[in-house]
């Protein structure tokens, strides 16, 4: 199959299969016969998998030199030396390298002295010392291109994707996330090591090495400026980014001999070296280390983590904490913003935070707690982030667009109903002020907006708002029920709108009275509870009937704390952790 895709693929393009493709598909036939084939031995993998790039370039490069362009093909493996790391497993020193980037004159001139004035070359292979193939790993593509671009000393180093930079938190996550228009080295590896996916970490420090600026741009959008990345970008205190990294693992060890004892860490760490693993973020107190791995190769394709705890159990009490989530903030000058963090800090104070980290060089701090807690938390966060002063997008020069701005195009603002009601407001206030006054056109075309929002099923007004009989019937007629918290605002929908249909009217008190509850069941309304404590003091009023559930999900959205009606602070809604008792009761 493989075969006949790559040489249907060439016929596509009016090629001649066997002219472009004959001597790479003999290649591969013959790794498939290769003895190393049934041991499956590293160096047999670091051959098969780099067939992709260079049948994919090969064609490439074929393609457009018939279009008449001067495109020639390049084997990355003339020029990309795989070095081998003090402490590399064989796996990684096969699997997973590093290469040599410092270039000079002769290696520049030699290069150039090719005869096509462009090249197409391959991502995520070099050249082992043995002779054979090595593969880069993960992010291969951008390493290869930082890789080059420093040997060559190139200009710049341009980094094409689906996206159009690198951006103050995964835009697919969080719509508002503003374009990073301007970065230093410092931050851009942070910001990528830390969980944005746009820029492999590695691919920054031959750059960095090579002061080559590096451009993150989009295909589809190729007029956007996208991300610029050198050792000039101006230094700006505050968060540049927010990210959150999944599959963290936490591995706690416990000793109260550890306290004061000499080499105790030196004798941790060394298990931690032996089984190949690279610790990322660590805590102590005087009985108590805990360290974060993340989910590199090596730790998810083997059963590496049994056997470090089988080799830590030997020195100390271990327990592993998985899976976990990092949340990252990354910018300059963290310490000097934690005053203006009040919000996030609070926002984690309602999570089990099982880690807070800052690093040394000022540039982050991390929060991990459980990855289930992760969920829907980054969009709050960045709003948080913005509205305490933390995150300075209204630097233009650090700042682009937000990620919903360059999609759909700014939303534009809406002149306020009452600019055009200037005089008739003035005229009421004659009479005396304050006055309330509503405009019902503008009420029923909000209800009708938040009406069309497909992810919302039914819509219900909270009459406490305001239970002014227009409004309670503008509301109504545009498909609206109406929620009640108590038996006076049940006797006002009766009062009001007595045609109203009693499935249309939502009871949702918070420990109303029995009597209340009673008489709602008596109107046929529903009926929302939010606890256990009624099911089991009065379970005659609930027996037989159908009741609403209202979850506290664990967290609220608002600008404010009073009017976010989830989270610990929030008297609203049963616990998830109590979902399966109320069941039980029920």
């Amino acid at each position: 199959t493989l075969f006949r895709s790559h040489r249907a693929f060439c016929t596509e393009l009016d090629l001649d299969p066997d002219a472009v493709l004959g001597e790479r598909l003999q290649a591969l036939q013959a790794l498939v016969r290769d003895a190393r084939a049934s041991t499956r031995a590293l160096d047999w993998q670091a051959e098969v998998l780099g067939q992709g790039e260079l049948l994919s370039s090969t064609i490439g490069a074929a393609y457009l030199h018939a279009q008449g362009l001067d495109f020639g093909w390049c084997d990355a493996r003339e020029w990309l030396e795989a070095v081998s790391l003090p402490n590399a497993s064989e796996w990684a020193q096969r699997l997973s390298v590093n290469c040599r980037h410092d270039g000079d004159g002769a290696t520049r001139e030699r290069f150039a002295a090719q005869p096509a004035r462009m090249l197409i070359t391959q991502g995520f292979i070099a050249r082992h010392r043995d002779g054979g193939s090595a593969i880069l790993g993960r992010g291969g593509s951008d390493t290869s291109a930082a890789y080059f671009g420093a040997l060559l000393g190139a200009r710049r180093v341009e980094i094409w994707t689906d996206v159009p930079g690198m951006f103050s938190a995964n835009p697919r996550e969080v719509p508002d996330a503003r374009l990073l228009a301007r970065l230093d080295y410092a931050e851009a590896q942070e910001i990528a090591t830390t969980g944005a996916k746009v820029l492999h970490p590695r691919s920054i420090a031959p750059c960095r090495d090579g002061n080559v600026p590096m451009a993150i741009l989009d295909t589809e959008r190729p007029d956007l400026p996208g991300t610029r990345i050198d050792a000039s970008a101006a230094t700006v205190p505050g968060v540049k980014a927010i990210s959150r990294r999944n599959g963290i693992v936490l591995v706690s060890m416990e000793s109260i001999g550890m306290w004061q004892q000499v080499g105790f860490l030196a004798d941790v760490f060394e298990r931690f070296k032996r089984h190949g693993l690279s610790v990322d973020l660590i805590g102590s107190s005087e009985t108590n280390v805990t360290v974060s791995l993340d989910p590199s190769e090596n730790l998810v394709t083997s059963n590496v983590l049994e056997a470090l705890s089988a080799d830590l159990s030997e020195v100390c009490r271990v327990k592993v904490i998985a899976p976990c989530a990092a949340i990252t903030l990354v910018g300059r000058g963290m310490r000097s913003l934690l005053h203006k963090l009040s919000d996030v800090w609070a926002t984690f104070g309602e999570e089990r935070v099982h880690l807070i980290s800052q690093s040394s060089n000022d540039l982050n701090l991390t929060f991990v707690i459980d990855e289930a807690d992760a969920d829907g938390l980054l969009p709050q966060l960045h709003a948080e982030l913005i509205r305490g002063g933390a995150m300075p997008v209204q630097v233009a020069g650090v700042f682009g667009p937000s990620w919903r701005e360059i999609v759909h195009g700014r939303t534009p603002r809406m002149t306020p109903w009452w600019h055009a009601r200037r005089e008739v407001l003035l005229q009421a206030a004659q009479a005396g002020t304050p006055r309330y006054v509503y405009d019902l056109a503008t009420v029923r075309d909000r209800a009708r907006t938040l009406a069309g929002t497909a992810a919302v099923d039914r819509c219900f007004y909270a009459m406490k708002a305001n239970a002014h009989a227009s409004i309670l019937r503008t509301l109504v007629e545009e498909g609206f029920g109406l929620e009640c918290v108590s038996l006076a605002e049940l006797d006002r929908v009766a009062q009001v709108l007595p045609e109203l249909p009693a499935s249309r009217v939502l009871f949702t008190p918070s420990f109303a009275p029995r009597r209340e509850y009673e008489i709602a069941f008596e109107r046929g309304v529903t009926v929302t509870l939010d606890n256990i404590e009624a099911l089991q003091r009065w379970p005659d009023v609930f027996r037989g009937r159908t009741l609403w559930l209202r979850l506290d999900l664990g967290r609220g959205e608002g600008h404010h704390e009073k009017v976010r009606t989830g989270g610990v602070a929030a008297k609203f809604g049963l616990p998830l952790a109590r979902f399966d008792a109320f069941l039980s009761e029920a």
